[in-house]
């Protein structure tokens, strides 16, 4: 299970770091190759509430079997593509294979296990996961140190060794019911529409200037008409393709509510540091991705410790305790300037990987807790969909709260930047003496004054757009905690399953 987590997770984000280098390649401009991680997210959002059906129909082992090596097959298709349709189409391949591996991972893991060792079993599931983050490092590092196919082929080891591990430990269930005949075509159709539409808005929504665009605003009505419909054909049906009603059970239901959080600020943030590290700071994308490790190493510390201490503290405590670390964590990372260092952003990753890891053993632990487990495949589908479409939601909301908050922050400052403003008069004065005591001409001397003084108003307010976007994450987190106590304690846990028994 670890290695299908593993190359999940990897495939997720690696892409990102190497667009510019494949975009060379391909003859792509910067709008065509966002399609490489567009068309993987795609694929991967229409497959994962589809896991529970697909599994019943062909079988859960064989199902998962088959869906390494269609994520094999996209990967060394992707490392050989030379052309973008080529490549786009690859990624296709690999995110309808890769859609299924981590929900069908947590599963298993989640029935393997007694109740008393899930939290341990989810640490170290865990600690797999957080190469989606990482990866941008090891993404930028291959392509520097051989070429960018290998941020595909790096795969093909953990693939092989998964095609020999499954069919040996991996059997179905004996709950897994096979289904045969009837397909509820119309609710797989809708839902592959309306998904479609709606994670391609969220893609390609700011560089369409949103609701601006007559092909985004077509976007978003295909997607509400289609889900809707959807919802309501699945909850009507006798037998549908998605079985919504499992979100009836309140754990699950809660679980699935506070990853639309975790989503957000996981990924949003994810988006955010990046950008910052490089555009103000001038790192390069390699060092950059250096420079984020302290969170995902700090996520991996913590994940042991956090599966321990699950059992004797009960689901409410650790997520408080994660939210809270999280919302200090993007307090302090509101705080950022034009000077603010590799060093500096130390402590707030710090934090953030502690908060995370504690979310994310005890979410992935708690959600799961009272499930069913005939229901347990659509439960990890229909959870691992909600964060992985509100991660998207996430990087979306945050490129354009950053653009919004920047244009208004450089409207107000330059406000105060006239020519008759004593102090931009006396800056511009003891710039334009100093490049002058350098033997440039005076004219010169005051173009250049003025063209760093633009610079430097540019900075400032794509600094206070940084800051008010991570100040956002500050409430995103704080909002999620009344879900927190809708969860019941280890005990109440216990007398559920009692119940079920």
């Amino acid at each position: 299970m670890i290695l299908g987590t593993f190359i999940a997770a990897l495939d997720s984000s690696i892409v990102n770091v190497a667009m510019p280098t494949v975009r060379g390649t391909l003859g792509a401009s910067t709008s065509e190759i966002t399609w490489m991680a567009t068309a993987y997210m795609l694929a991967n959002v229409v497959v994962m509430p589809s896991i529970a059906f697909l599994s019943s129909r062909f079988g859960r082992a064989r199902y998962f079997f088959w869906s390494v090596v269609l994520f094999g097959i996209g990967s060394v298709m992707c490392g050989l593509a030379r052309s973008l349709s080529f490549m786009i189409f690859s990624r296709v391949l690999q995110g309808i294979g890769g859609g299924a591996l981590i929900p069908i991972s947590q599963a298993i893991i989640r029935e393997t296990f007694p109740p008393e060792e899930q939290g341990k079993a989810m640490d170290i599931f865990g600690m797999w996961g957080i190469l989606g983050p990482a990866s941008p490092t090891l993404g930028g590092w291959l392509t520097d140190t051989y070429s960018w196919p290998w941020i595909f082929y790096i795969n093909v080891p953990a693939i092989i060794a998964s095609m020999i591990l499954i069919p040996i430990f991996i059997k179905d269930p004996p709950y897994l019911k096979r289904t045969k005949g009837y397909v509820d075509a119309l609710g797989l159709v809708s839902m592959a529409i309306g998904l479609s539409c709606l994670q391609i808005m969220l893609e390609k929504g700011q560089e369409h200037n949103w609701f601006q665009s007559a092909f985004i605003v077509k976007l978003s009505l295909v997607s509400f008409f289609a889900l809707a419909f959807f919802v309501w054909w699945e909850l009507r049906v006798k037998e549908p393709a998605v079985n919504l009603r499992v979100l009836k059970n309140i754990h699950l239901a809660t679980g699935t509510s506070i990853s639309t959080f975790l989503g957000m600020g996981l990924f949003g943030s994810l988006f955010l540091l990046p950008l910052f590290v490089q555009e103000i700071r001038g790192y390069p994308v390699v060092d950059s991705g250096i420079a984020m490790l302290p969170r995902s190493l700090t996520m991996a510390l913590t994940m042991p410790l956090a599966g321990r201490f699950y059992q004797k503290l009960g689901p409410r405590k650790m997520l408080l305790a994660g939210v809270g670390l999280c919302s200090v964590s993007f307090f302090f990372m509101a705080r950022l300037t034009v000077e603010t260092s590799v060093k500096d952003l130390f402590i707030p990753q710090l934090i953030q990987g502690l908060g995370f890891g504690i979310i994310f053993v005890s979410l992935s632990t708690a959600y799961l807790a009272t499930v069913d487990e005939k229901d347990m495949n659509a439960a990890t589908g229909l959870f691992n969909l909600v964060r992985t479409i509100f991660g998207s939601v996430g990087i979306a909301l945050a490129a354009t709260y950053l653009e919004r908050a920047t244009i208004t922050a450089r409207a107000v400052l330059a406000e105060n930047l006239t020519i008759t403003s004593p102090k931009t008069s006396i800056w511009l004065e003891k710039v334009t003496s100093g490049l002058t005591s350098q033997g440039i001409p005076e004219s010169v001397a005051h173009q250049k004054a003025l063209a760093l003084l633009e610079r430097l108003l540019t900075q400032q307010a794509a600094v206070i757009g940084y800051n008010y976007v991570f100040m956002l994450g500050v409430f995103l987190f704080a909002a999620c905690i009344p879900l927190v106590f809708l969860f019941r304690s280890p005990k109440g846990e216990k007398e559920i399953r009692s119940l079920m028994e």
